[in-house]
């Protein structure tokens, strides 16, 4: 783009963006980012999401996305890439009116289709008479296509248009940030022979001789953000603004296409980490061709049962999606639209419930999480040698230091859980050389550990960025640590399943030092990890409830609300037993059992809200691993009550897709479960959730470095009568699995071993 095509709006006056109060602020000063969920106005209309590594795309039903502001529409919709939105306009017009809509559909995930036909065009063309089918593909680029074909019996002729914006926002924006000076916008000049409309807001983009539309903006860090879109099959015959116009002429029954590319550019250089192809159909192949190649690689299961193959199915095609690369390998990204990105907790989690699946998402997660371990001390992104980051941005308030996430640090459960997918990912693989690899980083992480737990022997967390959360638990949201008053807890805050999950790192790198012959490092971790089981059955019981509290506060008293969290100890042995019976059993009360799964926080609280994001929701996962903390301890059938709850949700989901999280309203007969208007979908550790489960079913316990897999019990559901798994892999050998339900009993058999792995079934 030539300087003399763009003109700096030199008044500077910023974006139109979603204001949700606040005082505003200088562009040196740090941006307070809203507690999430922050209240952004959803109009709650059916979505498209399609998402390409680092690239993602939400439209409405018919693919356009008309208008992202607060008072025109969905502000989720767009086009992103690096948590910037390069596309917040795109809406396909016939003669200046909306297409009718017939069908569409985003089942592939990376491609969208839309059939539609033309309104009624008074004095020109009856309607429905102009069929128009609509592609677009995502891969690492926008690619769409449109085919129009005449059902007229005479000619016809007939403008049709797109019309493109990108207003380049952060997404911390259109989560509710509030950011009074923006970049500066790139000025559209007019070139003769080109019909433009000069309007007095914020036009930024121009249109080259070549007929190509570039929109632009140049951030506050420097960097110039454009979204380059190329014509193909035709180019416009003219342009109005940033909308592109073609004079169609159909004879009866001819067909015509016209399309384009948009492709997001940050400083010059391809936004995505995806080269894209020339073609939206190079780039359907090559999707469909890169996905196949890594399904080959994964195990494949199946049932019976068909609508559990269409939830296992999809959960497959959205673990593929959700990779996305960071340095080498890909990694799952936590959900779309808000969590696009790398989370550690959310990611490890994720990795540790798709190692049935795959272990190779585990092995690029711990490297990757490794890579950006913590190495010094900084509070405003809550960094400590040793500890594991949260998140991760790269949008332009991260690059202006407006938010603390290049990365940031603030969870207190991401560096426990990197320590006991470590250990399980060995368990899977026996990957001698990722153990040497990152043993050191190991170390880093449990010395991170035995620091913050010097006081009392817990681990706690307490904000100390102003930029950061105030909750550090996966529950992060505000407003979701009470007591059973309903009141706020302050101050330190040490969770009940926190101290599970250090347990939990203690035993299992206690089991790879003896590995490595470090028995002194070995003893040590045993030793401290029983002295902690007493001390934690003791401060975190509630005699009263007969249940484990939510956590303690700084003074040592119970934060004692009942809650979902205890839950996560079930599996990891840092119960006493006569405690983890009790708390197995409180959790599938009818307070906090809704039928569909177990609510966040009990019904019986005053602070219970069923919409509430922490507060009396339902999230997937945290049923994920309570049932498979339920299996643990012998409770095989409540466990599949929870796995079959939901199951039997994702079925009513589109496209048998689990969401972030729905609302916890009771099941009742012939009632639909609740949706949480701004669930992520799809989402990760939701995901992953369908294969716990699986795994929960088959009980595969492997220990690859002694060349053994263990089949402990296995036990379908009454729902599915048959489950194989098909190229699983234990170590460095492959199997094929057949579970068989007879009655009560389920039987299992190796098909298929090509490897000397030794399999001991009990029954």
């Amino acid at each position: 783009m030539s300087e003399q095509m763009i003109e700096a709006n030199q008044t500077q006056q910023p974006l139109k963006l979603l204001n949700l109060g606040g005082r505003t602020f200088a562009p040196s000063e740090q941006v307070p980012i809203p507690e999430w969920p922050c209240t952004i106005t959803q109009r709650l209309q059916p979505t498209l999401t399609l998402k390409d590594d680092d690239l993602f795309l939400i439209t409405d039903k018919l693919g356009n996305i008309s208008g992202c502001v607060e008072d025109q529409g969905d502000v989720s919709l767009g086009l992103l890439c690096k948590d910037t939105r390069f596309l917040s306009r795109l809406e396909l017009q016939i003669e200046g009116q909306s297409p009718i809509l017939l069908s569409s559909t985003a089942r592939q995930g990376f491609a969208l289709s839309a059939l539609c036909a033309n309104p009624y065009i008074e004095g020109k063309i009856e309607a429905e008479t102009i069929g128009v089918e609509r592609n677009l593909v995502l891969q690492g680029a926008l690619f769409e296509e449109l085919t129009l074909t005449n059902y007229n019996t005479t000619p016809v002729e007939f403008e049709i248009s797109v019309s493109f914006d990108a207003d380049f926002v952060d997404l911390f924006v259109i989560r509710g940030a509030v950011r009074h000076v923006t970049g500066t916008v790139m000025r559209l000049l007019g070139k003769s022979g080109m019909d433009f409309n000069h309007t007095s807001h914020d036009v930024h983009g121009v249109v080259e001789e070549t007929g190509a539309l570039t929109l632009a903006y140049h951030g506050l860090d420097g960097v110039l953000m454009e979204s380059r879109i190329r014509f193909d099959h035709r180019q416009p015959d003219y342009f109005k603004g940033y909308t592109a116009i073609w004079r169609m002429v159909l004879n009866p029954h001819e067909t015509q296409s016209v399309g384009y590319c948009l492709q997001p550019f940050i400083g010059g250089k391809i936004a995505s980490a995806v080269s894209p192809p020339a073609t939206l159909q190079q780039a359907l192949a090559a999707e469909l061709s890169e996905e196949q190649k890594w399904r080959d690689r994964a195990t494949k299961i199946r049932t019976d049962n068909q609508e559990l193959n269409l939830v296992i199915e999809r959960a497959e095609e959205d673990i593929y999606l959700l990779g996305q690369t960071f340095g080498e390998g890909k990694v799952l990204s936590a959900g779309v639209p808000w969590f696009s990105t790398l989370f550690g907790r959310d990611s490890i989690i994720a990795a540790d419930q798709t190692l049935i699946f795959t272990p190779e998402i585990a092995r690029n997660t711990l490297l990757t999480l490794a890579a950006y371990q913590g190495t010094v001390k900084n509070e405003w992104r809550e960094e400590e040698p040793g500890k594991i980051l949260h998140e991760i941005r790269f949008g332009e308030m991260a690059r202006c230091g407006e938010v603390p996430h290049t990365p940031y640090y603030g969870t207190v459960d991401a560096t426990p859980l990197w320590i006991l997918l470590y250990a399980q990912y060995y368990s899977w693989t026996h990957d001698d050389a990722l153990l040497d690899q990152l043993w050191d980083n190991a170390l880093a992480a449990m010395d991170w550990i035995d620091r913050n737990c010097k006081e009392n022997g817990y681990l706690p967390y307490q904000r100390k960025s102003p930029g950061g959360l105030r909750n550090q638990g996966w529950k992060d949201s505000g407003n979701c640590i009470v007591d059973s008053q309903g009141r706020l807890a302050e101050g330190n805050i040490y969770l009940s399943e926190v101290q599970g999950y250090v347990y939990g790192a203690k035993i299992a790198l206690s089991q790879l030092a003896r590995l490595r012959k470090e028995h002194d490092l070995a003893n040590r971790w045993e030793k401290e990890a029983h002295h902690l089981k007493i001390r934690f059955n003791e401060h975190f019981w509630l005699p009263e409830a007969e249940y484990i509290a939510l956590g303690l506060n700084d003074d040592g008293q119970p934060i004692d609300s009942i809650t979902s969290n205890p839950g996560h100890c079930l599996g990891l042995d840092i119960l006493l037993p006569d405690k983890a019976q009790s708390v197995a059993e409180r959790l599938l009360a009818p307070d906090l059992f809704s039928g569909w799964g177990i609510r966040t926080l009990s019904s019986l609280s005053p602070a219970y809200n069923p919409m509430g994001y922490h507060l009396g929701s339902v999230w997937p996962h945290d049923n994920g691993m309570i049932a498979a903390g339920l299996r643990s301890l012998g409770r095989v059938e409540q466990a599949l009550e929870v796995a079959q709850g939901i199951i039997d949700m994702t079925v009513h989901q589109p496209y048998f897709r689990p969401p972030e999280l729905f609302c916890g309203y009771p099941r009742l007969p012939n009632s639909s479960p609740v949706r949480y208007p701004v669930a992520c979908t799809p989402q990760a550790w939701a995901t992953g959730t369908i294969f716990q489960f699986l795994q929960m079913m088959a009980n595969l316990i492997p220990d690859a470095a002694n060349n053994c897999l263990q089949i402990v019990h296995p036990t379908l559901p009454s729902s599915v009568q048959f489950l194989s798994l098909e190229n699983l892999k234990i170590g460095q050998t492959l199997l094929d699995l057949e579970f068989e339900r007879s009655g009560n009993a389920t039987a299992c058999r190796v098909v298929r071993k090509r490897g000397n792995l030794r399999v001991i079934i009990e029954a």
